[in-house]
């Protein structure tokens, strides 16, 4: 049997929450799905407003290598990360930016090529520091990275117990958000 590895690439800038969304797929997928994870971070000189990136592999055995050189699957929050690392997503990788913070450029015909509205989404529901949240249930969506169940007990291990209840919401929204794109896809209309 062929191992099965995926490679995650988070990247935004510091405030966000890209470190603990890399950290609560890494829990979801070694806790609660029974894989094995590992989550690197890498900040810029500043923490907050400065360049950051979460790496997460996920494989059904030991992993040798904790970087991910190669994503993919990249997950842009911010145009600095997105120019920064889009030319390392692998062929037929899976390339998602949110809608409002980052202007792609010309992609590889090959890539799955998605984008989510994660900012606005937050900011409507009151919450704009959950655009992370909002994303992972994008992402849980859309690529099955990990089970949605997984990734909701991770999230409640996560997060202060007085914002459980809204993070929660905020992963809803962003999976409802997924599966729209999904089933619009099916159809033929993206």
């Amino acid at each position: 049997m062929k191992k099965r590895e995926r490679r995650i690439f988070f990247t935004g800038f510091g405030g966000q929450g890209i470190v603990m969304a890399g950290d609560i797929l890494g829990r979801a997928s070694a806790i609660y799905d029974g894989k094995h994870a590992t989550m690197t971070q890498n900040y810029g000189p500043e923490a907050r407003g400065g360049a950051c990136s979460s790496q997460v592999i996920i494989s059904d055995e030991e992993i040798l290598y904790p970087y991910v050189d190669r994503p993919e699957i990249l997950i842009c929050m911010s145009q600095e990360g997105y120019t920064k690392h889009v030319k390392n997503l692998v062929d037929d990788g899976t390339l998602i930016w949110d809608e409002d913070l980052v202007r792609p450029g010309k992609g590889n015909k090959s890539w799955n090529i998605l984008r989510v509205p994660a900012t606005r989404i937050a900011e409507e529901m009151g919450h704009k520091m959950m655009a992370n949240i909002v994303m992972l249930g994008f992402l849980t969506a859309v690529t099955g990275v990990a089970s949605a169940d997984a990734v909701r007990q991770a999230i409640k291990d996560s997060v202060p117990p007085a914002t459980v209840e809204a993070n929660m919401k905020a992963f809803e929204r962003g999976m409802e958000y997924g599966q729209a794109v999904l089933k619009s896809r099916s159809k033929g209309n993206g």
